[in-house]
């Protein structure tokens, strides 16, 4: 998978989670900010805790950490599967 496909994939599951409520289109920012950490970050547990503190900070809301998990699980999913060659 290229990067720039990985990086759609990614765009599209963040996009369809509202984890707060406040519909689809009210996250660019952290979705933004997220899919930097999914490029930085590879284990699940400190994805999910960047992807907490991301929209705690906007929102000043706590997404419950196991939410965040099942999350961050999908995203570094994606991410292996883009950098796996056969």
């Amino acid at each position: 998978m290229e990067f720039l496909e990985m990086n759609i994939k990614l765009l599209n599951v963040l996009y369809e989670w509202d984890p707060l409520g406040y519909g689809e289109d009210s996250y660019e920012t952290e979705i933004a900010d997220t899919i930097q950490a999914v490029h930085l970050l590879e284990s699940e547990d400190k994805l999910a805790r960047k992807i907490q503190s991301i929209y705690e900070f906007s929102f000043e809301e706590i997404i419950p950490l196991q939410e965040c998990l099942l999350m961050a699980n999908e995203l570094l999913a994606i991410k292996n599967e883009g950098s796996c060659s056969i």
